[in-house]
């Protein structure tokens, strides 16, 4: 059992093309953003489990004993872990969850309760464990901070029971796992996303654990390699809302609409595959005709995300005051609010940095993006006029991919940290 603290991190992601269809077994594009989740695990002897999340203002403590008292039988697995909804509503009892509904903050602590105890169980004695998880992913924005959460949980539990290796046994700062080791926390890390969505894809926690970009399809990633500089501005339209309930409403009017939903789907499906052949073009020399058919595919995938039923006023009203300045968006991940990304051409962000009104401040920044690989976040404070009318949005200047994956640290090591 592991002895001393271990930091871990995990960065989110952005859904270039393939939002709803992945889940129906088409083609995802998506890029880890340099926007992470960090978890700090520390070893106790106090015999409680507690768990800590400054973002969402919750704080639950366990005694080791009681949980220990508990039949876990219900968690036995076959080929591999699958929550059932049985096993679901005995966790709300434990967590003292009400019945008939759980909030964003609820499935967060089931989703912990149901790894610890899955992952934890066959140890001959549940650990002492104090775990504190932190954010510069916003909730529901669409960013993959629930798969970061899910990937930071198993990656520590694995580690700290030692079903996989502690990277960090030969001392250094900052570490990975090994492939195999990555393929187990994957695994792990999508049934913590079940706990919470219910019937995700599987491509959020896919990227939050490899990193880079990836291809996605029915399970079966593909890592693209090769990719063109290209740079994006993030709005976070703080418009709240619900993954599972907008993947269900996809379905239901799939099976209501069959002959009206698959053509879409069938249709985003190919926007994902004309856009990773152009990405792959564009990396020797990069033409403006090419960035000119990457704006028509964000469009058409736009107008299909609205026909599927996940648009939403703001990010129709994103999707118009960028086009006033020539740009194109759409939304990104599950849509019905979230974050909308917006596409910039080479040589456009000086031109961009020239719309911004420094009269029009940012309220209120829960957003940091940065640079790849620089690992220093940095905030926009202006945005583009007729933003303000996004009431409460935020545009955040440029986001790029990073290719770090879910990493391991000492506690030592310079993070940001909770306040």
């Amino acid at each position: 059992m592991l002895s001393e603290a271990l930091l871990v991190s995990a960065p989110g992601k952005v859904i270039l093309h393939g939002e709803h269809a992945v889940v129906h077994g088409k083609v995802a594009l998506a890029v880890a953003l340099n926007l992470r989740t960090f978890l700090l695990l520390r070893p106790q002897s106090n015999g409680k489990v507690s768990l800590n999340l400054p973002n969402i203002g919750i704080k639950q403590v366990w005694d080791v004993a009681g949980l220990q008292l508990l039949d876990t039988n219900f968690l036995e697995q076959g080929d591999g872990p699958a929550p059932t909804p049985e096993q679901l509503e005995k966790l709300k009892k434990v967590a003292g969850l009400p019945e008939d509904g759980v909030g964003t903050e609820g499935l967060a602590v089931l989703a912990f309760l149901y790894l610890y105890l899955a992952i934890c169980r066959k140890q001959r004695v549940l650990p002492s464990l104090d775990i504190v998880v932190w954010s510069e992913l916003p909730p529901g924005a669409g960013l993959g901070s629930s798969a970061a959460y899910s990937v930071c949980l198993v990656a520590a539990l694995l580690t700290a029971c030692e079903n996989i290796t502690n990277p960090l046994k030969d001392r250094d700062a900052i570490s990975r796992w090994s492939e195999e080791d990555l393929e187990s926390i994957n695994k792990w890390a999508y049934e913590g996303e079940r706990v919470i969505h219910g019937n995700p894809s599987g491509v959020d926690n896919a990227v939050s654990t490899w990193g880079g970009a990836l291809r996605y399809q029915q399970g079966k990633m593909s890592s693209l390699k090769r990719l063109p500089a290209l740079q994006i501005l993030l709005t976070n339209t703080k418009v709240p809302r619900s993954t599972k309930a907008l993947v269900a409403g996809v379905r239901s009017r799939l099976l209501k609409f069959p002959e009206i939903v698959t053509p879409l789907l069938t249709s985003i499906d190919a926007i994902s595959l004309e856009c990773e052949r152009v990405l792959g073009e564009m990396v020797a020399a990069p033409a403006p005709e090419q960035y000119l058919v990457l704006e028509e595919l964000i469009d058409m995938n736009q107008h299909h995300l609205n026909a599927l039923g996940v648009g939403h006023t703001s990010l129709d009203q994103l999707c118009r005051i960028t086009a006033a300045h020539g740009l194109h968006s759409k939304l990104t991940g599950a849509g019905g609010g979230g974050c909308g990304i917006t596409l910039l051409k080479p040589g456009e962000t000086e031109a961009q940095r020239g719309y911004l009104c420094p009269e029009q401040q940012t309220q209120a920044s829960n957003l940091v993006t940065a640079a790849a690989e620089a690992g220093v976040p940095r905030s926009l404070s202006n945005r583009l006029p007729g933003l303000w009318e996004l009431e409460d949005s935020t545009l955040e200047e440029e986001a790029s991919w990073t290719h770090a994956p879910a990493i391991c640290c000492q506690d030592n090591t310079s993070v940001p940290r909770p306040l």
